[in-house]
């Protein structure tokens, strides 16, 4: 693996955050702008990538794999749904959310992929692909209900599986599942429109960076969550793959994809729902930080 890879792309990540936090600034996108940002993101942007994902071949030669990477990825999900609903009792509810969602859901989504396809070649990447899928509908599932108040179960449920990126995982099964051929003018909007994922995201995190002191970015709360999700949870992915004696392919991305830093949604739902963003936001920044450290050491573990 190149170390220099992966400093490259989580470099990148930070440079985008850099440029939101600059147009923020200047005032480039004012303070109202930031929530017609979201919404793209969340309502169009995000759904399109996560369609695009599933655009995989699957077929029998490769569903042994698949089945025990996909039993290992719901015992994660499983398991961070534990995690979550455990650790996190004595803190205040805009925070507690925050947390909930951010150890649940991790950036593998984006993060995952590339490295995954940089350490275990196309393999990894396509194992990777598959791990995503319980990610993906705990996520826009799960994930969403931590942000979702509504006066009943029903309701919440409602509108939890009519979020349009939960849809779009219903699409996505479906494409993948069926080997669906779109159009290819179709496709290609879609892809396009999923190329601009990352940096959308990263700037509108910088943008609601722009309002945070830096003074205050690390806390013993973030450091609690960051061991969590960058330390314990790969860690108890590995003692489990030793456990049940997984293959080594199976278990790498097992571990790395469970090691990732929280996810970058976690600060566009927040400020979508009216969640402690400024928080989510320093989570975002903090983990991604250290995961500069945390992912090549699993590296040389592994």
């Amino acid at each position: 693996m190149e170390i220099s890879n992966l400093m490259n792309l989580q470099g990148m990540l930070f440079l985008l955050v850099a440029v939101g936090v600059i147009l923020r600034k200047k005032n480039i996108i004012p303070k109202q702008g930031t929530a017609i940002l979201t919404d793209l993101v969340i309502y169009l942007v995000l759904p399109c990538n996560i369609i695009y994902s599933f655009f995989i071949e699957f077929n029998l030669e490769t569903l042994k794999s698949f089945i025990i990477i996909l039993v290992i990825s719901c015992s994660i999900q499983f398991g961070c749904l534990i995690l979550s609903n455990t650790l996190y009792i004595r803190q205040k509810p805009g925070i507690k959310k925050v947390l909930q969602y951010g150890t649940v859901c991790s950036n593998a989504g984006f993060m995952g992929n590339p490295i995954a396809q940089e350490v275990f070649g196309s393999s990894g990447l396509l194992l990777a692909s598959i791990y995503l899928i319980p990610l993906r509908i705990v996520m826009w599932s799960a994930g969403v209900s931590y942000f979702t108040e509504s006066p009943d179960r029903k309701t919440v449920i409602k509108k939890v599986m009519t979020h349009p990126c939960i849809v779009a995982v219903y699409i996505g099964l479906l494409i993948m599942l069926f080997q669906i051929s779109l159009p290819a003018f179709l496709e290609n909007t879609i892809k396009d429109i999923s190329g601009c994922t990352t940096a959308l995201s990263m700037i509108l995190i910088g943008t609601i960076l722009a309002e945070v002191n830096v003074k205050t970015m690390i806390s013993k709360t973030i450091i609690y969550y960051a061991f969590i999700r960058l330390i314990l949870i790969p860690l108890l992915v590995l003692a489990g793959c030793g456990l049940f004696k997984i293959n080594t392919l199976l278990t790498g991305v097992s571990v790395l994809l469970a090691g990732m830093p929280a996810g970058s949604t976690t600060a566009i739902l927040a400020a979508k729902y009216d969640g402690d963003s400024i928080f989510a936001t320093k989570c975002v920044v903090f983990t991604t930080l250290v995961s500069m450290i945390t992912i090549p050491l699993w590296c040389l573990v592994l």
